[in-house]
């Protein structure tokens, strides 16, 4: 019998060859090829490996892992990470996307985070220091929340599944939360949670959000990132008595709004809406107020063609919120008329000078000027 020396690791890497084909079997057979194990030996540490990506192309992946079992959050991630799988090759070949099938319907269908926006995160963590990963991922979230989706190219692109076609329904969700954005889209659209139409509303958004993640890495490492998200500035008026300087309860970036609808918030000053008329009129519609100038108070009249979640607010000419005067209600089509009467959100009268009323629904956002005279 010859006898050959084998050092320790030899000996480990051969055993561990003989060891996977017993336990595969058969079905092992993909992962030999003329006896050797098909295995890397090199050893990777974080962050892992990134290379520009097509953002076009990596919509289209998670569209289809959405559709094949993935779901959102998977589907986001695995879009990412099997298009780097093509490009860079190890470690991505083997990385087990499935680790996020947990964010699926913002955790497994508890609503919260959104799970396209998890697996982005997630992604971004990956690939990234900590350090710069925040602002990558506020970038992404933020565009989620801020933007009309499923955008216009997710409406247009050609997908490999396609179980809906045509252009769905766009609305800005106005937050991160599972919960909230897809009860407002199903509002806007006028449709039910398990209807085609949302799944691939979802699948639509699943390829945005993985799209996005890839524009923003990519400009991260090109070193030609800029950050755009910046807090929505009605958060100034809940954070003026939740942040630091008051109670110092509520860390956040996302618009509070979406969820504190139930009851009069922000001290309760509200003056509350008037119908004008319930005829259906042909598009939505913000008039110029009446008395504009005006002391004290002014007429803001708007128009609804269908069921809508409307705000109507009030902004200075800095940008900060002064007044909501219709926080977030869902309102019927017709014509409608609000009061404001000069005050900020604690009942203080604001002074005199030029603000804007702004109004929002899930497919419309349009401002007036007023001006205050004293």
């Amino acid at each position: 019998m010859d006898e050959k020396n084998i050092n320790r690791r030899d000996f480990l890497t051969s055993s561990s060859k003989f060891a996977v084909g017993a336990v595969a079997g058969v079905g092992g057979l993909s992962l030999l090829a003329n006896g050797e194990l098909l295995a890397s030996n090199k050893s990777f540490n974080w962050p892992y490996p990134y290379a520009t990506l097509d953002p076009e192309v990596v919509r289209v992946k998670a569209h289809s892992l959405y559709y094949s079992g993935k779901d959102c959050c998977a589907g986001c991630f695995g879009g990412l990470a099997e298009a780097l799988a093509e490009t860079v090759g190890d470690p991505w070949l083997t990385f087990p996307i499935e680790v996020m099938l947990f964010g699926r319907g913002g955790g497994v269908g508890w609503g919260s985070i959104c799970g396209a926006l998890n697996g982005a995160a997630a992604l971004i963590s990956l690939v990234t220091e900590k350090a710069p990963s925040g602002a990558l991922i506020n970038e992404v979230w933020g565009y989620s929340t801020t933007e009309n989706l499923p955008s216009d190219a997710a409406n247009a692109a050609t997908y490999v599944i396609q179980n809906f076609t045509g252009p769905l329904p766009q609305n800005v969700a106005g937050s991160p939360l599972c919960h909230a954005s897809v009860s407002q889209w199903c509002m806007v659209a006028g449709k039910k949670v398990s209807d085609i139409e949302r799944k691939e509303r979802c699948a639509r958004l699943t390829g945005d959000i993985a799209a996005k993640t890839a524009e923003v890495l990519n400009a991260h490492f090109a070193s030609t990132f800029t950050s755009t998200f910046t807090d929505p500035a009605s958060n100034a008026v809940c954070m003026g008595c939740h942040g630091g300087a008051m109670a110092n309860n509520v860390m956040t970036h996302m618009e509070c709004a979406p969820c504190h609808t139930d009851n009069p918030v922000h001290g309760g000053i509200y003056t509350g809406v008037a119908t004008v008329s319930s005829s259906v009129p042909n598009d939505y519609k913000l008039e110029n107020a009446y008395p504009n100038p005006f002391n004290p108070s002014t007429n803001i009249r708007f128009s609804l063609p269908k069921n809508s979640k409307v705000r109507l607010e009030i902004y200075d000419m800095r940008g900060r919120l002064v007044n909501s005067l219709i926080d977030s209600q869902e309102m019927g089509a017709g014509t409608f008329e609000s009061t404001w009467s000069g005050k900020n959100s604690r009942g203080e009268i604001v002074s005199s000078g030029v603000y804007i009323a702004r109004l929002t629904t899930g497919d419309f956002i349009h401002s007036i000027k007023l001006n205050l005279l004293k």
